[in-house]
Parts: structure tokens; C-alpha cells; sequence
């Protein structure tokens, strides 16, 4: 039986029937203090059959766009008729977001630790509960990300798009860029992907910081995929189509220097191969270096803060088969659709 036809969905203990709502908590391992911490989960489940999407965010605890994405999906009038179920998971990492870090306190990666054990580490456990009493009863997922501290990403979706179901849904989120990525060992899309879970990554923003266009982004696009799926009513409000590129391939260009950076290029711009991205200069002004792109592409992720030691990543920059340097026009449509007002 999918989770899309099953009659009964058991969370944290709790039957919820169609036609209800709960606020939830999945239980976590105590705090030093013997203080108890929970994973809050929402959960509306429909009186009419459809499927089961969950939403998560905060899997790394410094990534918070996702958290106010949520917060204002469960929020919205949108799901009165809603069909199937949701299920939103606003903060996955509570011991990350509670330290602000992206880590756990025994220093692991979350996104690196599925699909985790009862009996392991405390990253193991978590990743486990979170697998069993969430993914493994879903038809479908997004998962919430930005860039790490000091470093944005452009709006962009992350997903095996060599899947035409899930390609389907990638296209239906409405965002400039989708990247064609490969699934990481241990990460919650490549166990998603062994259950059967078909599940999108957006990532937008940067660490610790609201960014009021990656909200409204993230919001729409997780309505148009409602949407898509059957789950809410379609739209009756005509607005500009989005038409994303697809990339294959995106790689990091690294400072070439220690100093101080001035930037040449923003995120969303599209450069061919030895375009000046930045320079890089010592305490008295001397340029030291530039940097330097080395393929054609979009940039989809660059470092904010003018520092940089060598080595660093400083642009991620993704590739495409064809020509792709209208995407600074879609960008800007999107822009104009969600911040008409400039922000």
C-alpha cells in the first residue's frame, strides 16, 4: 500500500484522520540539562484522498529561509480544500538552530548521517526517527536549504531530473535554475530516493539571514507543486511562466590569493570563460591576483564577505549544453512577480 491510498497515518504516536490538524512533536534525545527537545511537526490531512508531501527545513540549523517558508505555507488560506496531506517539518536540526550551527552537537552533518540508526550516534538517531515517522510515509518532499554563512545561493532547485515524474515537479516550482544533482551518500535525498520518495531540494539565501525574495519564491514554488499534484485547487491569477534552464554540472572557483576581495560579478550573472569575476588585494590596495571564471555558466552561489584565503571557494557556477544568457531576463521577471514593490 503507497502512502498516497493509506487509509491510516500514524505520527509520533498519533492517528491523524482525514479532515484534522496537529501540532506534533517527534522526540528527540535530551538536552545536558535533562531538558526535553522535540522536532515540531504540522501535520493537515485532507477529507479527500490525494498525496502526502512533507515539507523540511533546518536539516543544517543555520539555514532558516526554509523555517519562514513553512510558516507561511501551513499559514495560508490556500489549504482549505486541501486533497491528501501535509506534513510540515519547519525546524528537522532543533540542536543546530538552538547553537545557530549547521552541525549537530557531536559535530556531524544531519544531511550526511541518513539513513541514521536507533541505536547510533546522535545524528544517527536523528536521522532515523526523522526517516521513519516522516519520509517513509510520503509520496513526495521538499527539502528547505540556503548557502553556509557568508555565502548566497541563487534560487535555484536540486533534483534527479533524469526522473520525468520528478523533472515534472522541478519545472512546476518555477525557479530560474534547476541543477540536475547527483544523490550524496547519507544524504535525505538519496535515502528518499530508496524509499520510493520522489523529493525536490531548494536551495536559496544564505545562513542565518530572512531574504524576503527566497521566501516568496520558496512559497509559490511549493504551491505550484500542490498544485501540480492535485492537492490544492489551480490558480485562477495569470503571471509571467517561468522557464527554467537545467544544468548538468556546477563546480566551485577557488581564490587564488589571501586579501581582501572586490567582486566583479552577482549572483545570476552569466560569464564565459577567463570573464573577471574578482580581485584580490593586499592590506595597502595592491592587486595580488584575480580571479578568474573557468568555464561559461551562471553564477548560482558566491561568498558575500570582501575576505578570502587562498584556496577558499569564492563562485559556484553551473554549466549547460546550450546558451543560456537570457537567464538575467527570468531572473528579473521573477523579481518583478514577487517584489513588485523592490522589497
Amino acid at each position: 500500500m503507497t502512502a498516497t491510498t493509506a487509509s491510516s497515518l500514524v505520527i509520533a504516536g498519533t492517528e491523524i484522520l482525514p479532515g484534522t490538524t496537529h501540532k506534533l512533536e517527534l522526540a528527540c534525545t535530551k538536552l545536558y540539562t535533562d531538558t526535553t527537545i522535540g522536532i515540531p511537526v504540522f501535520v493537515k490531512r485532507g477529507k479527500r484522498p490525494g498525496p502526502i508531501l512533507f515539507l523540511s527545513a533546518a536539516i543544517h540549523g543555520d539555514e532558516l529561509n526554509g523555517v519562514e517558508i513553512i510558516n507561511r505555507v501551513i499559514h495560508s488560506k490556500r489549504l482549505t480544500n486541501l486533497r491528501g496531506t501535509l506534513i510540515a517539518v519547519p525546524v528537522v536540526n532543533v540542536y543546530g538552530v538552538i547553537s545557530q550551527s549547521r552541525y549537530l552537537p557531536d559535530r556531524r552533518d544531519l544531511n550526511r548521517s541518513f539513513p541514521g540508526s536507533p541505536r547510533g550516534s546522535l545524528a544517527a538517531r536523528l536521522a532515523h526517527t526523522f526517516l521513519e515517522e516522516i519520509v517513509k510515509q510520503s509520496d513526495y518532499g521538499i527539502d528547505f536549504h540556503t548557502g553556509a554563512i557568508h555565502r548566497t545561493n541563487l534560487p535555484q532547485i536540486r533534483a534527479n531530473l533524469d526522473d520525468e515524474e520528478t523533472s515534472e515537479l522541478a519545472h512546476a516550482f518555477g525557479v530560474p535554475v534547476l541543477l540536475n544533482a547527483n544523490l550524496r551518500d547519507g544524504s535525505l535525498r538519496q535515502c528518499a530516493a530508496d524509499m520510493g520518495t520522489r523529493i525536490l531540494l531548494y536551495e536559496a539565501g544564505e545562513a542565518l539571514r530572512f531574504d524576503e525574495l527566497c521566501i516568496r519564491a520558496g512559497v509559490r514554488g511549493t504551491f505550484d507543486v500542490m498544485r501540480h499534484l492535485g492537492m490544492i485547487p489551480k490558480s485562477r491569477s495569470k503571471r509571467n511562466v517561468i522557464e527554467p534552464v537545467i544544468a548538468r554540472h556546477s563546480s566551485w572557483v577557488r581564490a587564488t590569493d589571501s586579501g581582501f576581495v572586490n567582486h566583479h560579478k552577482k549572483l545570476g550573472d552569466w560569464v564565459v570563460k577567463d570573464d573577471l569575476l574578482a580581485t584580490i588585494s593586499d592590506p595597502f590596495g595592491t592587486i595580488l591576483d584575480t580571479v578568474k571564471a573557468n568555464k561559461e555558466g551562471i553564477i548560482i552561489g558566491k561568498q558575500n564577505i570582501p575576505l578570502a584565503q587562498e584556496g577558499e571557494a569564492m563562485y559556484h557556477i553551473a554549466y549547460f549544453h546550450e546558451e543560456a544568457e537570457d537567464i538575467a531576463e527570468t531572473i528579473e521577471m521573477m523579481q518583478d512577480d514577487l517584489l513588485p514593490d523592490g522589497g
